[in-house]
């Protein structure tokens, strides 16, 4: 697996977890002001240490930490760079708004979107905890009072000895931003869970927030973003760093489509509710991040017209 670009001024940081592919990466910009981007979860504070340290760094060396999207596993070391080092930290500028969400207005939420999605109750409850756990997890990992800049889409910003514009790329995650940027004489996209080889990252957007009804829509505008670029190599934060970002795009817009077809068959067959499909969907594997991709799924199909639906007692049915 690559690790670094041609030049040698990317340095890639890979932590193990338990979910495909079975790692996590961030990416250390050498140069006169090193820059970290994305942060890996918490637990990996002991090898992102030692991995530093055969670089010949230490977290307190770091001057730019540079956030792709506030997901736990790209954020969990930020606390730590910021307790020993003052970096400037850089983030998606919607994060600051998402952070600042009442937990208990989430709350509400998504208990009304998972009871007419119709959760048996002991799924209804997990799916609740875990939305509002994540958002009170995920902001104190990286506090919005400790974010020097934020970032818009369409921004080009100086990081140290580089610049990087932000693309907007929701869909797998609503704040999503990926950064292109030169680094050695290459072109390259600082892609965080945007633009993996080998495989599509889940449709989670805002997980079962009201935002599940767009986020297919979402992640196709993603798509065509990342279609206009042009460069030379992808640094993801899973899978291997890669040249063919074209290959990446059109592998992802063909899993949507296949993923939206096999909802639709799957509705036709007669199931007919969000934990059905998902369940079918899921067979022997962890449904657990499938679930916010169906609801999404479903939503878009009924929008589109390709599905039908309807209420009955407080639960939503789809069918052909």
């Amino acid at each position: 697996m690559e690790t670094r670009s041609k030049q040698g001024s990317v340095r890639r940081l890979e932590f193990d977890v338990d979910w495909p592919p079975g790692h996590v990466a961030c990416y250390l910009i050498e140069g006169s002001e090193p820059i970290l981007v994305d942060a890996a979860l918490p637990d990996h504070e002991a090898a992102f240490r030692s991995q530093l340290a055969e670089l010949g760094y230490e977290p307190g060396d770091i001057e730019h930490v540079l956030v792709t999207h506030p997901h736990v596993d790209h954020i969990g070391l930020v606390p730590t760079v910021l307790k020993e080092g003052d970096p400037t930290v850089y983030a998606p500028a919607s994060v600051e708004e998402r952070f600042d969400r009442d937990p208990a207005d989430l709350e509400a939420r998504v208990r009304e979107n998972c009871t007419e999605a119709g959760f048996p109750d002991e799924q209804l409850e997990m799916a609740v905890d875990m939305a509002v756990e994540s958002l009170e997890r995920n902001r104190e990992l990286l506090p919005p009072t400790a974010v020097d800049v934020w970032i818009e889409p369409g921004d080009r910003t100086e990081i140290g000895d580089i610049e990087v514009d932000a693309v907007h790329v929701p869909g797998h995650q609503a704040d999503h931003l990926s950064y292109p940027t030169e680094l050695d004489g290459e072109s390259v996209l600082l892609g965080g869970d945007m633009g993996i080889q080998p495989f599509r990252p889940v449709v989670m957007h805002d997980g079962l927030d009201d935002g599940h009804v767009e986020a297919f829509d979402a992640f196709y505008t993603a798509l065509d973003r990342l279609a206009e670029l042009d460069v030379d190599r992808v640094y993801p934060g899973h899978g291997a760093v890669h040249t063919d970002l074209t290959g990446a795009v059109e592998r992802d817009r063909g899993s949507l489509d296949n993923r939206l077809e096999r909802v639709t068959d799957l509705v036709a067959d007669g199931y007919s509710t969000v934990p059905g499909v998902a369940m079918a969907i899921a067979g022997d594997r962890d449904v657990k991040y499938l679930i916010p991709e169906t609801m999404s799924a479903l939503a878009h199909l009924d929008a589109t017209g390709e599905l039908d639906s309807e209420l009955r007692d407080g639960v939503r049915y789809y069918e052909p």
